[in-house]
């Protein structure tokens, strides 16, 4: 006799491939067996469809990470780099390939305007891993397409766009996660959690290395190569010619050079100082607000960027021991912190156990599931669009105070400069043609 539950499995098979045009990810849970963390599949009705918009080196090492939850099926992407595209889906058929756990791969719908893959009903949330100009534009259509987004950090290239980012997630009440993935690792929550709860007194300064502010765009022109949109490439931004740091070759496996350039990005201090900045904001419990003024170096007394918060502690942009990481500095105790270590004084804080009365954050142990898990009980995740917002905000200012070289006076709640029309003036940028929003 035949097991009926497995006649029902094929049916519905069928019938999902039929209604799906020939496209088909058999979801894991079907088959059975646990995904790559170990645990079960969901089931195929709790399966998030997703597109990527962007699929370069970043969007790559989402897909993956995605993938990896079982919990997910890819239905389209966005890319206007052909190549890049189609060595995305390569990318996602040799994840199938290697783990034959997720189920079986069939093909993917690939759209060279992002604006296509909005319009697909049937895509619950986007993944937005394009270079931080596209960003603001991108996941605004997004909230109004009815999509949940996941975008890259930094969340946007001026405070003004970051603004329109959480005004849309609110309005069409969108659950949005910022990439700022070392919130979901332990030794930043160990940091924070220490911060909190006092565990090295009252903090007296923070040092944060992080790399230098960004140039004007001064490259020389090359040809486009074959396959690339340039005028989709640049999106909302002024055409300036197409030089491959920007957008480098398959070739060269590297992160492009545009973050070092003020037309499409903040230089390191948005680039590591969204993620650096940010675990500072998390510890000083300042996700909803920001520094209340910042003084660029000017040679004298003041030899580096220095940030100061409404409580009197100060903040420096400064190199010191450590590449791409924090000293937190306060009357009882140190912290120094990067990726993958600590270091404390006193020794022990590194691994103190923070116990169940003492004040602790959000814990997320994985970036991705707890976006997807968020997108499920319609709930804020562990960097929600305002936390991000308020991160990248802090970095654009920043990097304000070292265009103009003068010491600027923050309003964290009204989101401008106190007197200052030139750096007012800063806080947002023209948007071009169609791919403007209103900021």
């Amino acid at each position: 006799m035949k097991n009926t539950n497995t006649q029902n499995r094929r049916r519905f098979l069928a019938k999902a491939a039929t209604a799906l045009g020939g496209f088909m990810i058999v979801p894991r849970h079907v088959l059975g067996g646990k995904n790559a963390l170990g645990e079960l599949y969901k089931a195929p009705s709790d399966i998030i469809n997703m597109g990527f918009i962007g699929t370069g080196k970043q969007g790559k090492g989402l897909a993956n990470s995605f993938l990896n939850t079982g919990e997910i099926r890819i239905t389209a992407i966005s890319e206007v780099y052909k190549a890049k595209g189609e060595q995305m889906l390569e990318r996602i058929k040799g994840v199938y390939d290697k783990n034959t756990a997720l189920g079986t791969y069939s093909d993917i719908a690939v759209y060279n305007d992002y604006r296509e893959l909005l319009a697909r009903k049937k895509i619950d949330a986007v993944v937005i891993a394009t270079p931080d100009h596209q960003h603001a534009v991108m996941a605004v259509k997004a909230a109004e397409a009815g999509k949940d987004i996941y975008c890259e950090k930094p969340l946007a290239l001026t405070v003004k766009e970051g603004r329109a980012m959480v005004n849309a997630a609110r309005k069409y009440k969108r659950v949005f996660q910022t990439g700022s993935m070392q919130r979901s690792w332990p030794e930043f929550r160990q940091a924070a959690e220490l911060v909190r709860n006092g565990y090295i007194g009252d903090i007296k300064h923070i040092k944060v290395n992080v790399g230098k502010p960004p140039v004007r765009y001064n490259l020389a022109e090359e040809t486009i190569p074959e396959g690339l949109d340039w005028k989709r490439w640049l999106g909302p931004n002024e055409y300036v010619p197409f030089n491959a740091e920007l957008a480098p070759p398959l070739s060269k496996d590297v992160f492009p050079n545009w973050r070092l350039y003020k037309e499409f990005g903040g230089g390191m201090v948005t680039d590591w100082g969204a993620h650096m900045f940010d675990i500072v904001q998390w510890a000083l419990d300042m996700d909803g607000s920001g520094p209340v003024s910042l003084s660029p170096p000017d040679g004298k007394e003041v030899k580096h960027l220095t940030i100061k918060y409404a409580n009197g502690i100060t903040m420096t942009h400064e190199p010191w021991e450590w590449n791409n990481a924090i000293h937190f500095m306060g009357s009882e105790g140190e912290i120094k912190i990067q990726r993958k270590k600590i270091e404390t004084s006193p020794v022990e804080l590194a691994t103190r156990f923070i116990g169940e009365t003492e004040k602790h954050v959000y814990k997320s142990e994985n970036h991705y599931k707890d976006f997807l898990q968020a997108m499920r009980d319609r709930t804020k995740p562990i960097c929600d669009v305002e936390i991000g917002h308020r991160t990248s905000s802090l970095c654009n200012i920043a990097n304000i105070a070292y265009e103009l070289g003068r010491p600027l006076t923050w309003n964290p709640e009204k989101e401008i400069f106190k007197g200052d029309k030139e750096a007012n003036a800063l806080l947002g940028r023209k948007l071009n043609g169609e791919w403007a929003i209103k900021i």
